[in-house]
């Protein structure tokens, strides 16, 4: 009897064994699964210079040929986007709507808890565009916050909306849109007295735009939020189990930084070598 159950209790914990070992397996195989089928389908959110579709359709950015690059020397050949607001980013890459999120996303403690990062490709500050002139004089987010009624515009779950509550800007001056298109009519309909998005965005917004009564504050002042340098740096995000495609994505992207091939697809999109990540690893911004 006692033989019997003994055995019973074997096969139970092999078979758990197996279960969990299958499980972990399923989890890890993304990177196998798309080398397979010879595609793979990335989460973007239509954000220029990250990752946006131009004007015939098709999807480029710095985000997704930086990923395209990479992944087709990991031999998979063909990249599929799917597009979705950037809010939704995360919780569509962890419903398994795609299986990567090329959407030039800043690494970010918060993140770090429920995606898994690649090492960053790019490192970048904050933009404001005003009216042509300054009349208003902004030239940081604390001279907004300042101003007696000032108004900034900045796209819904972006960082800057964080940054813009921390330096003392009423929830009620803070003109939460959509996209970065979006940004720029409230700029140009006076709904908003200035927009700020990362500096490489807001100067394809505003090349794209080509509207002579708006402009880039030059002397813009970065902001420090919690006594914090709000320098960001952005990558690639996996779901956890894919740490071995991570390692082989991470291994291909330093390749191309050792090569300079990182530098030039970047400055395709208005990148300079000021934007470059440095020494800067995922696992070590998840921990700042």
């Amino acid at each position: 009897m006692r033989k019997g159950i003994a055995i019973l209790m074997a096969l139970s914990m092999l078979l758990l064994a197996a279960c969990a070992n299958k499980g972990e397996e399923a989890a890890a195989d993304t990177l196998a699964e798309a080398q397979k089928r010879g595609y793979i389908t990335v989460g973007f959110a239509n954000e220029n210079p990250y990752a946006f579709k131009n004007a015939d359709g098709e999807l480029t950015g710095e985000a997704v040929e930086i990923a395209r690059v990479i992944l087709k020397r990991l031999g998979i050949d063909e990249l599929r986007g799917e597009l979705t607001e950037f809010t939704s980013l995360i919780a569509g890459l962890q419903a398994k709507r795609f299986d990567l999120i090329t959407a030039g996303m800043f690494i970010r403690e918060d993140r770090c808890s429920a995606v898994l990062f690649a090492n960053p490709e790019y490192s970048i500050g904050e933009g404001l565009a005003v009216e042509a002139g300054n009349p208003l004089g902004l030239t940081s987010y604390q001279a907004i916050a300042d101003h007696a009624d000032a108004k900034v515009a900045v796209m819904a779950g972006a960082v800057e909306v964080e940054y813009l509550k921390k330096s003392g800007i009423p929830e009620d001056r803070i003109v939460i849109v959509p996209d970065q298109d979006a940004a720029i009519s409230a700029l140009q309909s006076g709904r908003a007295d200035a927009m700020t998005m990362t500096g490489p965005a807001l100067e394809s917004r505003l090349t794209a735009a080509n509207d002579s009564k708006l402009e880039r504050v030059m002397d813009f002042e970065q902001p420090v939020i919690d006594g914090e340098s709000v320098r960001g740096y952005g990558a690639t995000a996996f779901r956890f189990g894919d740490e071995a495609f991570q390692e082989a994505y991470n291994a291909e992207l330093e390749k191309m930084k050792e090569s300079g091939e990182l530098l030039e697809i970047l400055q395709e999109f208005g990148f300079t070598e000021q934007e470059l990540p440095g020494e800067a690893t995922a696992e070590a911004l998840c921990k700042a």
